[in-house]
């Protein structure tokens, strides 16, 4: 028997971006400030959304404050590690750390996709239907579905995660990725992946394409059904930030995944954008477009900055 075929990998090699000191220096810098950026952006808006009893009592709001802890969860399954593989040559992870970390990050990720098709929901009832807003979009039912999207992640990492540990791994170990995830993952497993490769396929690019789908669908029936100019420049304003966010999240994802497990030298760039830039512009953009959490955000910073006076008194 070949000698590779009887090895088995314990560990694999993340690629990372560059082997030079003084570059992976300067990127764990921008990293660093990218993803203290998105903890500050996401915690200050779930405190805002907690605090502020008119958007704690809004649908809209409480699947945003939601939306911002599975952007602290997505980028915290791959920065860390990021980061410390700036200040490490050798960028090794265990095999059990690469499953965990692919396991996590389609969870939090379809989660996602999930709550964002659910956020589109939410605008095309309030203003399609507004009269009935508050009656569909109870408490309850937002429950249920910020739950549902969890679920819906959970299960969909399952089967990734599944297809993927049981794979034979015995020669290189090498991932082209600053991350494991599932294309780069299976690409170094000995044995014929193709039939796999097509069932992840259908699952991931079938998750984000039709997520997206339905996402674009249902603001351009919002704007069909709005005849009033002034009611179409409202509804552009409210779903402006959503499609913003769709677009910066999806576009990528559906690139990865949509298509056949190929390599090209733009996916770590990609990977970039969905898993570290996303998730840090996501605050930035519904914060600097809505004009509801700005002021229940300065409204919060005076009665701190009142408490804290009280206090030295």
């Amino acid at each position: 028997m070949d000698e590779n075929q009887t090895k088995v990998v314990r560990e694999f090699i993340l690629a990372g971006f560059s082997q030079t000191q003084s570059i992976e220096t300067g990127l764990f810098v921008l990293f660093l400030l990218f993803y203290v950026s998105t903890w500050v952006g996401n915690v200050l808006i779930m405190v805002t959304v907690v605090y502020d009893n008119h958007l704690n009592s809004s649908p809209m709001y409480f699947l945003l404050g939601n939306l911002s802890f599975l952007d602290l969860c997505y980028s915290t399954v791959t920065t860390p590690k990021l980061l410390a593989d700036f200040l490490d040559n050798e960028k090794l992870i265990p095999y059990g750390q690469c499953i965990v970390q692919l396991f996590f990050l389609h969870v939090v990720g379809a989660a996602e996709m999930f709550l964002l098709t659910v956020m589109a929901y939410d605008r095309y009832v309030a203003i399609c239907r507004p009269l009935h807003y508050t009656t569909i979009m109870s408490r309850g039912l937002c429950c249920v579905l910020v739950a549902a999207s969890w679920m819906g992640g959970f299960v969909h990492s399952t089967v990734q995660t599944i297809l993927t540990a049981r794979l034979p791994f015995c020669g290189p170990n090498q991932v082209d990725n600053f991350f494991c995830d599932v294309p780069p993952v299976i690409k170094l497993a000995c044995a014929d992946t193709f039939v796999i490769e097509l069932l992840m396929v259908s699952n991931s690019g079938l998750i984000s394409t039709s997520s997206f789908v339905v996402l674009v669908s249902s603001y351009a029936t919002i704007l069909v059904k709005i005849r009033s100019k002034e009611g179409r420049r409202k509804a552009l304003s409210t779903c402006g930030s959503h499609l913003m966010v769709v677009t910066l999240f999806f576009g990528p994802c559906i690139f990865i995944y949509a298509r056949p497990f190929s390599t090209f030298s733009v996916d770590k760039m990609v990977s970039v954008l969905y898993n570290v830039i996303t998730p840090m512009l996501n605050p930035l953009i519904y914060t600097l477009r809505n004009k509801e959490v700005k002021s229940a955000m300065r409204k919060l910073w005076d009665r701190s900055g009142l408490t804290w006076k009280k206090q030295e008194t």
